[in-house]
């Protein structure tokens, strides 16, 4: 008789206090578990199911042992309390969209500052404010952002590569000293010199504008229209960076295929001989 009531005894199995330690608390089975894992007290229930929600409390929990999900009944909400949560769950809905409006707001603005900074410096400051107040409030818009986006694109343009590719297929690229080697080595390829990582192509076009005025101040200083003596900047800083560009390549190439492989040292040789004589005649 002992033994049957001790059997029917609830117990929890989260603090694993029995009905007997505490006769006021409250018990629940909320699963399909049968035996020990039946019971538990609501309490420790609810401290445990705020482990696992982490405080999603929307979020479902399903029981360890069975898998059954709990069935939580909430009390019902006034109606500020059930406003102001409707108003949280557009407002957590709403966040990413207008995080994303956000950054690509400023993305566009930032454009325009750096367009209408560049056709300041192009043109020159006091003929550049007097373009944009002239123009069309949608063309500056619409216009000035590009601005950016078409030095990037100008960036990933590597017209040297293509004239260094022509450069090793109809120059003579044998290595000294072997006839029958030909260099295949490409100084081209992922990984080798110059890398068209995203920064170094974006610092690049960005800082292009300066470097070609700046270019066109030391070399064509005689020029009096400034957008002329930026173009013309540059013009000579490109062609000035292509030319080298294309001579470090070639060099490259001319390093990899003027490789030569040396002989083992005899001395080496006879001394590894001599080491594996003796781990022979160890074995022996």
């Amino acid at each position: 008789m002992a033994l049957a009531e001790e059997q029917n005894e609830k117990h929890c199995w989260v603090c694993f206090a029995t009905e007997r330690d505490d006769r006021s608390a409250e018990w629940v089975s909320p699963c399909r578990c049968k035996g020990c894992t039946k019971w538990i007290h609501q309490s420790c229930l609810q401290r445990w199911l705020d482990e696992k929600q982490k405080g999603n409390s929307g979020e479902a929990v399903s029981c360890p042992q069975c898998g059954t999900e709990y069935r939580i009944m909430f009390p019902k909400m006034g109606p500020v309390v059930y406003f102001l949560q409707q108003v949280d769950r557009a407002l957590s809905r709403a966040s990413p969209i207008a995080a994303v409006g956000v950054v690509v707001g400023t993305v566009y603005w930032s454009a325009v500052t750096y367009g209408a900074v560049t056709v300041m410096q192009v043109v020159g400051h006091k003929k550049g404010l007097y373009v944009m107040e002239r123009a069309d409030p949608l063309f500056l818009l619409m216009g000035l952002p590009t601005i950016p986006v078409l030095l990037v694109l100008g960036k990933m343009i590597r017209w040297e590569d293509y004239l260094v590719r022509l450069w090793q297929r109809y120059s003579c690229k044998r290595t000294p000293g072997s006839v029958s080697y030909l260099s295949r080595w490409p100084v081209d390829r992922p990984g080798a010199g110059d890398h068209l990582s995203v920064s170094r192509t974006l610092c690049g076009a960005l800082i292009f504008p300066s470097i070609a005025s700046l270019v066109g101040r030391l070399l064509f200083r005689r020029v009096s229209s400034n957008l002329q003596r930026t173009v013309l900047g540059g013009i000579a800083f490109v062609l000035i960076k292509g030319v080298l560009k294309m001579y470090f390549k070639q060099q490259q190439c001319i390093i990899q295929a003027s490789r030569h492989i040396l002989n083992y040292p005899e001395t080496h040789r006879d001394r590894a001989g001599g080491e594996d004589d003796t781990e022979d005649s160890g074995h022996e």
